[in-house]
């Protein structure tokens, strides 16, 4: 069942990296799972996942001082966590587009979730689902702004 929630998983973040509305659009994607062939549960196990996954949103962190440094994953990491699940990572992380905590954060959730090795799939998903709710945590007095049209709240 875990490759299949998994599988819904990656259904719904591409709908939501393409659409990103999924708030007015879930009954059309949970209608498109049923017709695809997914059962309730296993799609309601997907959007429970999703929702741990967002709901606990780090603090933003500070600026970073510049200082290159490079993790060292542990010994329980290195088993949990696929070599390729932790490449990418370190990719990631080369790349600017992770900073300490937000990696800290992916791995925590991993180790959390992990009931068998994270493969690169799973931590994908994880890292996009984490920079996406931080994203949506950062913006969201704009994005209030704008819903609620009170432009005075920027300026306070």
């Amino acid at each position: 069942m875990r490759d299949r929630v998994l599988a819904i998983v990656s259904i719904i973040t591409q709908f939501i990296m393409e659409q990103n509305d999924l708030l007015h659009h879930e009954d059309q994607v949970v209608q498109e799972l049923l017709d695809i062939g997914y059962g309730i549960d296993e799609i309601d196990a997907a959007f429970s996942w999703m929702e741990n996954q967002t709901l606990d949103v780090a603090e933003p962190s500070l600026p970073c001082l510049g200082v290159a440094s490079q993790r060292i994953f542990t010994t329980r990491e290195n088993l949990v966590l696929s070599r390729e699940a932790r490449g990418f990572l370190v990719r990631l992380r080369t790349l600017g587009i992770l900073d300490n905590p937000m990696e800290e954060e992916i791995i925590e959730r991993a180790m959390h979730e992990a009931e068998e090795e994270v493969g690169l799939d799973e931590i994908k998903h994880i890292a996009i689902l984490s920079l996406y709710s931080r994203a949506q945590h950062q913006w969201r007095k704009e994005v209030d702004c704008i819903l609620d049209d009170d432009w005075s709240a920027l300026y306070h």
